[in-house]
């Protein structure tokens, strides 16, 4: 647990006990500071009290004697309205920061990775966290996945943070300037916490905040967002700035053709690693995961043959295209992270043919934008609160069932592809929404599946030997 001497004695208040707020109340606890801790939910204000965190209600307190509110990032500041203990410290000009925030004044001898982005940015946090671990780097790998940025270990000069840092974050994050910033994509969610499209595209920005040579800004260019914002960094040559795609060569940037990875960083277009051959890395979307990833660890000196060496070791992440057995040759893949419509066409794209199981806490839009993938499934079974409004939206377009629950959908879609008996059959939970409406996130809707899954009869395939999802196809 991070030391956060500086608050030492300080009266500090924390609002928010969920993982993030309640090891960051711990952490000012131990370190000597005065924590008053807060969290609307009164069963997490009796876990945290259990764990003698003291709990003092925000909304009437004295906010003289405060200068610092730790805030969990999913508690809005500002849009669609703040929350009234983050209007009261504004009111009373106390600052708002983040867990991230106090890492960084603790931990400032530390070198700093940062991946943000709407899709992807787990995913390559983690095979970035991969490389430098196996090249052995010193290294921490948190912040908005997995582990809370305050759990991580300190860390001695030339260690290195990898972090995964929301927009959310970004915002109460301010003393950070990372060594290397990495954003993937960016296409419209959480519009209504930032005000706006150009409000999350204005804090997706702040990844980049005072970086200046030799720092690097990594930048997908494969939407016209990024692209402008590339183009931004380049005219202003304040950091050294290198492009990523998952489309094609880049020159003097990082792509990928045909599947192969291609470095022209220093112009001399060297193929780096044919990522077809990476089972953990299907599709698309993964490609621009590993072009970013490759890009990050070369611009931090690790090797590029090394790069490429530890790449080909990647386990993959939980949740995310994740193969979870093959029963009776139908594959049943736990994509339970793609909750939004962008983030399931990059499953709908790895595959045919699907039974889809979709559905949930609809996301703004639905699913518009999924025409494209459609033709590759087979039948749709949906679930949660997005139910009907999804098979309204399919209707006319593919076979829907209506099955209400991830139980029913799960048996439904087995007997289907049982009966079609069709090769290269894929049962996909990737639900295109937000979890809340029946579990308490996507980690426990992907578990669900993969219960349910390993529940059901039929003779099983050694996973370990299995044509991974997507692999052979170009995507």
């Amino acid at each position: 647990m991070i030391d956060l001497f500086y608050f030492s004695g300080l009266p500090v208040a924390v609002l928010g006990l969920g993982k993030s707020g309640l090891i960051a109340a711990e952490a000012l606890k131990l370190s000597g500071a005065e924590v008053w801790a807060w969290d609307d939910d009164p069963a997490r204000r009796q876990a945290a009290a259990e764990r003698e965190i003291p709990i003092v209600e925000l909304t009437g307190c004295d906010w003289r004697e405060l200068t610092s509110l730790v805030i969990s990032p999913g508690i809005p500041q500002r849009h669609p309205e703040p929350h009234p203990v983050a209007a009261l410290a504004r009111e009373h000009g106390c600052e708002i920061i983040g867990d991230i925030e106090l890492l960084g004044r603790a931990q400032r001898n530390a070198e700093y990775l940062g991946v943000t982005g709407t899709n992807g940015k787990s995913s390559t946090t983690a095979l970035i966290g991969h490389i430098l671990e196996t090249a052995g780097r010193q290294v921490q790998i948190g912040g908005n996945l997995g582990m809370p940025a305050l759990a991580l270990e300190p860390l001695d000069q030339g260690g290195l943070y990898v972090l995964e840092v929301s927009s959310y974050q970004l915002e109460i994050t301010v003393s950070i300037t990372y060594d290397v910033a990495v954003l993937l994509n960016i296409t419209p969610d959480h519009i209504e916490r930032h005000g706006g499209f150009e409000g999350y595209v204005a804090a997706k920005k702040l990844i980049f905040h005072r970086q200046t040579k030799p720092r690097t800004a990594v930048v997908g260019i494969d939407d016209e967002t990024c692209r402008a914002i590339y183009e931004e960094l380049k005219r202003a040559d304040e950091q050294n700035v290198v492009a990523i795609s998952s489309l094609d060569q880049v020159p003097g940037g990082v792509g990928v053709r045909d599947g192969v990875l291609i470095d022209d960083s220093d112009g001399q277009a060297v193929p780096a690693l044919d990522l077809r051959e990476v089972a953990s890395l299907p599709g698309r979307h993964n490609w621009q995961n590993a072009a970013a990833a490759y890009a990050a660890c070369k611009a931090v000196g690790v090797a590029p043959p090394v790069v490429a060496a530890c790449m080909r070791s990647y386990p993959g992440l939980p949740h995310r295209q994740e193969l979870v057995a093959v029963i009776d040759g139908v594959r049943y893949v736990n994509d339970s992270k793609a909750t939004n419509a962008d983030a399931a066409a990059k499953a709908l794209a790895c595959y045919e043919p699907i039974y889809w199981i979709a559905g949930g806490e609809a996301k703004e839009g639905g699913l518009a934008g999924l025409e494209g993938w459609l033709a590759n499934v087979a039948e749709a079974f949906l679930i949660g609160e997005a139910e009907a409004a999804f098979a309204q939206h399919l209707d006319g377009k593919l076979p829907v069932t209506r099955c209400g629950t991830l139980q029913s959908a799960v048996e439904a879609a087995r007997k289907a592809a049982a009966k079609a008996g069709r090769a290269g059959a894929v049962v996909l939970l990737s639900p295109a929404c937000a979890s809340f409406d029946q579990f308490a996130n996507f980690e426990a809707r992907g578990e669900a599946f993969r219960s349910l899954v390993e529940a059901l009869p039929g003779e099983r395939d050694d996973i370990d030997g299995a044509e991974a999802p997507g692999r052979g196809r170009l995507q």
